[in-house]
């Protein structure tokens, strides 16, 4: 059997490499956690569906993972950013999640994440010149 390596944007070829993932990952994590994963796709947008922001993660086991966490520079300092990591870790504890998990960048939010009680657990110096923060929250 001869295999290909292709660099290319499908979507259900992206979902069928993630199923495997999971699957191979529930046989290392307790039955009660097995079936725990769930996309949270929080998107901040007017009535006229235009997006303006939002927060993208998912639940994996017992945490809760923050890939995205966008607000047009428009909107900051104006409580949505709060508003979204807030409903987020409503929906962590609701989901019975012991932590979130996140990262972000030194020109990013550092401060923002640090004011809502994350702590940072890891860095990376050098990460385009900058320093790439990894943080998380016990809930």
């Amino acid at each position: 059997m001869e295999l290909q390596i292709i660099n290319e944007s499908n979507s259900a070829d992206k979902k069928a490499v993630l199923n495997k993932l999971i699957a191979f990952n529930r046989k290392h994590f307790p039955k009660e956690l097995s079936d725990r994963y769930q996309e949270i796709n929080l998107i901040l947008k007017k009535d006229d569906g235009v997006v303006y922001g939002g927060l993208l993660g998912e639940v994996c086991w017992n945490w809760l993972e923050v890939h995205i966490l966008y607000v047009d520079e428009e909107l900051r300092k104006l409580g949505y950013g709060s508003k979204l990591l807030e409903e987020a870790e409503r929906l962590a504890k609701e989901k019975k999640c012991d932590f979130i998990k996140l990262d972000t960048l030194s020109f990013q939010a550092l401060d923002f994440y640090k004011k809502h009680g994350y702590e940072v657990y890891g860095t990376i110096d050098n990460a385009g010149g900058h320093q790439h923060y990894y943080l998380k929250k016990d809930l």
